[in-house]
């Protein structure tokens, strides 16, 4: 499983597994110990967590998602330890993995979300963070593999 399979529906929370679509919809099953399955008709607006990115000030104006949740990955692994009660906690951990987050638009309900979403996928799609690490080790790995080549050519 993978961000692109992963939604957030508005007016429903946490987060659903797109499992296929319909003609006037999409099925999908929630991420918890329930995994109710649902229909979700075309009045339901579906963010699908692949294409939502956080703002920021800086010249791209705004960061993947994805991007977020292996930075948290790499900093807190498991934990994030954020107590989502306390607004000033979560600007101060929004400002600690996105430090160019826009305070104007990122919302602390954005932060609880994001905090909340991380906690979920860590929860019952722990394979979305593997595969990233995994990828992150063949790239790695096929360097090392490219210089070797390269020191053997010149030898």
């Amino acid at each position: 499983m993978d961000l692109n399979e992963i939604a957030s529906i508005s007016g429903k929370g946490g987060l659903y597994h797109i499992l296929k679509p319909t003609r006037s919809g999409v099925i999908v099953e929630s991420l918890d110990e329930q995994k109710k399955k649902m229909v979700i008709g075309a009045n339901h607006r579906v963010s699908v967590l692949k294409e939502v990115s956080i703002y920021t000030t800086d010249t791209e104006g705004s960061v993947p998602l994805e991007d977020v949740f292996s930075k948290i990955q790499e900093e807190f692994g498991d934990d994030p330890g954020v107590d989502t009660s306390d607004t000033e906690e979560l600007k101060a951990f929004t400002r600690h993995i996105i430090p160019e987050y826009d305070e104007e638009r990122v919302y602390p309900s954005d932060m609880k979300k994001l905090v909340s979403w991380y906690n979920i996928l860590l929860k019952f799609a722990p394979d979305v963070f593997e595969k990233k690490e995994s990828e992150e080790t063949d790239q790695q790995e096929e360097t090392k593999a490219e210089g070797q080549e390269e020191k053997e050519d010149k030898a």
